[in-house]
Formats: C-alpha cells, structure tokens, sequence
C-alpha cells in the first residue's frame, strides 16, 4: 500500500547546492516546489559536523567570492567568511617558498624579484597567463581549444621545473589529480576565479552554504530522511512507499543515486579523496595557508583554525590534510612522517580527529569538457550538478539554475 503526499509543479530530489539552487529559482518564479533529501540535513557534499568541540567540513573544501553565481545568491556578510591568504606555502627538498599575489601582498614582492621562486622567463609566462585569465571575458576562455592544462603550460611558455615545483601541486589539490589532465579551459576559468576573488570559510563551517540557502525556500518546502526509491510516471516513490505527485522532477543527487533514478543519464567518472583531520596542541604554522608538497605525499595541508579560530576549541589546533585516493592502514602514520618534515615540528604528540573519504569528491574532467550542458532527459525529467558543468560550487549552482530555466520554459509552454 502506498499513501500519497501533496502534489506540486516541481519535485527536486537532493538538497544539495545544485538542488536547492534550482529550487529557489523556481520559487521565485511563483511555482510550487518540494525538495526532498535522503540525508538528515541539507548540503550533500557540502556538510559540516561538530565531533568534540571542532567544526569538521566533510572533505577540505573552500568558498570562493568570486564565482558568479555566488555574488548572485549569497549575501557574504551573513556568512561571516574568514580568507585564507592569496598564495599557498609550497615544501620542496630544499625548503619552503611562499607563492602569494604581490598585487595582494606587497611585502612578498622580494621573493618574486630574488629569484627565489621562479627565473624571469617563467615569471613573466606565469604573469602574461594570469593577465589573459583574469582580464579577457569568460566568454572567450570558454571557446578556446581544449587540451590538458598540462598542454596549456607548455603552450603558455611556462618550463617544466616550473610546472612540477609550483603548478603540479597546486592544481592537484584544486582539481584532485596529479597528471594535470583537467581540461585546459576549465583550469583557465577556475584560475581568473581565484585570481579575482578570495577564498574562504564560512565562520560556521561550509555547511553554512546550503544551510542559507535552504533558508530561503517556502516554509516546509525541503523534506529531510526523505529516500526515493524510483521515478514514476506521474512523480516519485519514497523508499517508504509514499508518492508525490509532480509535473517535473529534477534528480540533483550525488553519481549513485542519480544513476540509479536515471540510468539513461552517463554520468562522469569521480575523483575520491581522503582528508585526515589532526589536534595538535598549538598551530605548526600561524598563519590561514595552504601548504603544498613538490613530492605529492599529501594534496594540500592546512591548520583551520588559523583561518577561522572557532573551527577549534581554544588551547588547540584543526590540521586538515588531504590525499588522494582512500584511506589504507599505514596511510597515516606516512602522512604524518611528511607532515612533520613540511610543518617543521613534531607530530607524534597529535591525536587523529577523524578521517572523511569522499567517494564522489569531483567529476574526471578531462578534454574536451562540455562547460555547459542541457538538463533536460526525458518529458518532465531533469538531471543537474556539478558533473553537468565545471565540477565547482559555481558549475553546481549553474546547473541548478539551467535547470530551473529548462523547467520554466517546458512548463510554460
């Protein structure tokens, strides 16, 4: 026996950024909405928990202002953001270089001119890029040929030894792959996005994202805990055998589910990732930055609380440190021999917080990538997320949007 719950215009199945950007949209343009998410909170991916007194993000993740449809939909102030510095730490062999914008930071600006980082050649290549990224429309980076973003250094005139000490791992961590095999144009877009903004986290974790975006949408319009089980020709089925009735569904769920409520849809590869978070009894560095590794033993490495001190109790330290792949058993204890050589201190005496594995972190996308793609599937049935644009927070909330335009238009008609 099933029992049937109230219709509505649109059902969205999955709360995270996408989802809900779809959703709001559509409220906004006065049709009934519903989403429902099979998880206790809304966010998907973008989920923050408290274990013992620390804020923990599933997975390290950043906020970036500078991605449109962010200055679109959030007001900033509201979500108390804290930024990391404009550069990253990287740990070499023969020690640790500071790579910051000195447009931002001007007292790095010896680094740059001693020679230090970079010879002048590589130096002016990395700039003439940067200026082409930052300056030139998006319109025209998205209609340059696609290669790797391996292939676009090379093209840009940026040495070999300049790639593997500063590129490499640095583009790593952004896109989770250590072969730089990421589509060309989607580096190019992401890069003028951190060029032209900051990056960030929320003073309430990156949970505080979706969270504010679930809070605009009609009162009782998400359903938590909700699971649907399968698509039915007039809306959806819940796991607990209830039906809604709908005259679209846009499925905005993580790979598995969606491949499994619409296994006509080819979905992408997935990269996965593990982050390992750390106490340790004071900061290993003192200051809100990413530290990279030329070895590639770890993604990226940063103390959290130095960027916002509440993701830690007072008196002690959030390490986060991301590596590819899964967990395995000696993983960690290796981990923490390369932290203590990058940090320079002794990690012994830190206790293992937790370890998150993210299975389906962000979409392969290697060239030629389609920066955008339709939504639609079939009559009334919508497929959107970051797997449908540039894996990022902007790419989800993109498609979320193309969505909610699709369904106007169809509906409408």
């Amino acid at each position: 026996m099933s029992s049937a719950l109230d219709a509505t215009d649109v059902l969205v199945v999955g709360a995270g950024v996408a989802g809900l950007a779809c959703a709001r949209d559509l409220a906004a343009a006065g049709l009934s909405v519903r989403v429902v998410e099979a998880g206790d909170a809304v966010g998907g991916r973008m989920r923050s928990d408290r274990i013992e007194g620390f804020v923990v993000d599933r997975g390290f993740q950043v906020f970036n202002t500078a991605y449109p449809q962010v200055r679109r939909r959030f007001n900033l102030k509201e979500l108390r953001l804290r930024p990391f510095t404009p550069g990253f730490l990287v740990h070499t062999p023969t020690g640790r270089l500071n790579f910051s914008d000195p447009t931002r930071r001007p007292r790095t600006l010896p680094d740059l001119l001693s020679g230090r980082l970079a010879g002048p050649r590589d130096l002016a290549a990395l700039a003439l890029l940067s200026a082409r990224d930052m300056l030139l429309p998006p319109s025209r980076l998205k209609k340059r040929p696609d290669t790797t973003a391996r292939t676009a250094f090379a093209d840009a005139g940026i040495s070999e030894e300049f790639v593997e000490r500063f590129f490499r791992p640095f583009v790593s961590g952004v896109f989770l792959e250590d072969e730089l095999e990421t589509s060309a144009r989607v580096f190019h877009l992401v890069w003028r996005s951190m060029l032209r903004g900051t990056i960030c986290l929320p003073t309430d974790g990156i949970g505080a994202v979706p969270r504010a975006m679930a809070a605009g949408l009609p009162e009782g319009a998400v359903r938590l805990e909700t699971p649907v089980a399968r698509l039915t020709d007039h809306g959806v089925l819940t796991t607990a055998g209830a039906e809604i009735s709908a005259r679209a569904v846009v499925v905005a769920t993580n790979p598995g589910p969606a491949s499994a409520l619409l296994p006509e849809v080819a979905l992408p590869d997935y990269r996965t990732v593990t982050t390992y978070y750390h106490v340790a009894p004071r900061s290993p560095l003192g200051e809100p930055t990413l530290l990279v590794d030329t070895r590639r033993r770890f993604l990226n490495t940063c103390v959290l609380s130095d960027v916002v001190p509440s993701y830690a109790p007072p008196g002690q330290a959030l390490v986060a440190t991301s590596v590819l792949g899964r967990d395995g058993q000696p993983r960690e204890r290796e981990l923490r021999a390369a932290l203590a050589e990058a940090y320079g201190t002794g990690t012994d005496g830190w206790d293992l917080l937790t370890v998150r594995t993210i299975e389906d972190a962000l979409p392969v996308m290697a060239p030629p990538h389609p920066l955008t793609r339709t939504t639609r599937v079939a009559p009334g049935r919508y497929v959107c997320g970051d797997h449908r644009a540039t894996g990022s927070v902007q790419g989800a909330l993109a498609s979320g949007a193309r969505a909610a335009r699709e369904v106007l238009h169809d509906l409408r008609r």
